[in-house]
């Protein structure tokens, strides 16, 4: 990322479009060092929704590449992958594809949730879609009910860690009687 004097912690510190992609790619040219299919499958699931955002046609290709790795060699698999994930990279999120992803992340734990929770989370929804709030504190929300569900893959999902504002969670916990201080082994 540009200047690796920032605070993260500055309240005020926003990532930027062009600070996410370069840390996807500098992770993907790791996998490419690796030169191991298991890191590449590591790395597609774990950038699955962020690669949603951006292009989830290229995100079905990503898929079919990777699958395809007993039938082609490695090094052709890495190049089509890395040619796919870079014209991926290269079309903006916008608040559609967004909201696109963020249904596809409340579809994983929707049916724990009372209707009360429900009724908050598409508040906030909407709240977003008018941009009345931002990303990040819309994925924040979400990212403790990933917690409050033990869901690891979300957990994981570089999503969350490159969007996500840093500011105090406040969606469900008021709700979330077993709350949502357990902590993940990495």
């Amino acid at each position: 990322m540009k200047d690796n004097n920032t605070q993260f912690h500055d309240r005020n510190y926003k990532i930027s479009e062009n600070d996410v992609i370069e840390y996807v790619l500098q992770r993907f040219q790791e996998v490419k060092h690796s030169n191991k299919i298991k890191n590449l499958v590591t790395f597609q699931a774990a950038n699955k929704y962020m690669i949603m955002a951006h292009d989830q046609t290229e995100l079905k290709n990503l898929g079919t590449i990777v699958a395809s790795y007993k039938k082609i060699p490695f090094s052709i698999i890495l190049q089509e992958y890395e040619d796919h994930f870079r014209t991926a990279m290269t079309k903006k999120p916008t608040v559609k594809t967004h909201t696109n992803v963020i249904m596809h992340i409340f579809g994983y734990f929707s049916k724990y949730l009372t209707q009360n929770e429900k009724q908050l989370f598409f508040e906030m929804l909407e709240q977003f879609r008018k941009n009345k709030i931002t990303l990040g504190n819309m994925l924040l929300e979400i990212s403790c009910t990933t917690y409050r569900f033990n869901n690891t893959y979300l957990a994981s999902q570089t999503y969350f860690l490159l969007y996500s504002d840093v500011q105090p969670r406040i969606l469900f916990q008021a709700l979330d009687k077993n709350g949502v201080s357990e902590e993940f082994n990495s």
